[in-house]
């Protein structure tokens, strides 16, 4: 049985065989129905709990769309109308899941919860979102860079903005796959160095956006005020001068794609001329959340990797 926790869980090999096979799955399915399972139904009479802490679009329905391309149902649940609402522990309602399901998703703010659904669960657990990390947001990020002819060794990946869960996992991946990340983030709201860590030295912090923007092949940002965050008026002043606009835009490679996991603030972290135009990935990096977890599905099940 594999855990999801983080990108470390699988590893660089892991993770190289899980992108290798979602950009395989997807290409066997182009022009299906979305609903029809996959030809090999990989995951037939296989259950996914997912567990919703924190409100989703992508998480949500790509996931439930996975386990059904895969062969297999889901059974979403959401904290408000659960036991879990009601003061029934994370490890209780793990035992309980883990004979009714095969596999469970969660998505919650407090790392610690998934850290104890993991321990007392007897099925595979998913991170479908922490305040700590979003691995599967960025298999799928890695997963389009792929698709859009940019070899992930060797990379520049510029961060603009909140030192926050997505960067920490994007300087994980960097760490497991061999690409650097330069992030440009506000004093106050820098990634703590633990996560920076996760970076093995291709990962730094620098003060500007443009000192992070140049010369790089990718740019990603995120919404600057998260699901719950308070002050949101004096995190906005200090985040101003890392919006993404096309002069920002226009330091990077000529050919620099830009990434953004939604939902997106136009206006904000991205201008609409950058987040609507043609450097932009933002619709096929939001489609392979499904073709990539599909994937980790696959990779915590043994059958891949």
């Amino acid at each position: 049985m594999r855990n999801f926790l983080s990108l470390s869980d699988a590893g660089p090999d892991g993770v190289a065989a899980m992108l290798a096979d979602a950009l395989d799955r997807k290409a066997a399915r182009a022009g299906w129905p979305k609903g029809k399972p996959d030809a090999d139904a990989p995951l037939a009479g296989h259950t996914l709990a997912m567990v919703f802490e924190k409100n989703s679009t992508r998480t949500r329905v790509s996931f439930d769309m996975a386990i059904r391309q895969l062969g297999g149902n889901s059974v979403i649940l959401d904290a408000g109308t659960t036991q879990l609402g009601r003061g029934e522990t994370v490890a209780d309602t793990a035992r309980v899941l883990s004979g009714y399901c095969d596999a469970i998703m969660l998505r919650t703010d407090d790392h610690e919860k998934l850290e104890e659904m993991a321990r007392h669960a007897t099925i595979p657990v998913i991170n479908g979102l922490t305040d700590n990390s979003h691995p599967c947001q960025i298999m799928a990020d890695l997963l389009t860079l792929m698709e859009a002819g940019k070899p992930l060794p060797g990379l520049k990946v510029a961060w603009l903005g909140d030192g926050n869960n997505v960067l920490a996992s994007i300087m994980e991946a960097a760490g497991l796959m061999q690409f650097d990340v330069v992030a440009a983030c506000p004093q106050g709201f820098m990634p703590p160095e633990s996560d920076v860590a996760l970076g093995k030295g291709r990962a730094r912090i620098v003060g500007t956006a443009k000192e992070a923007v140049e010369g790089a092949d990718v740019i990603v940002t995120d919404t600057w005020i998260s699901m719950g965050q308070d002050h949101a008026e004096t995190k906005l002043a200090a985040m101003w001068p890392y919006q993404v606009d096309a002069a920002l835009m226009a330091t990077a490679k000529p050919d620099a794609k830009f990434l953004h996991c939604l939902p997106a603030h136009r206006g904000e972290e991205v201008t609409a001329e950058v987040i609507d135009g043609p450097q932009s990935l933002i619709w096929p990096e939001a489609e392979n959340r499904l073709h990539a977890q599909k994937s980790v599905l696959r990779w915590c099940f043994g059958q891949i990797g």
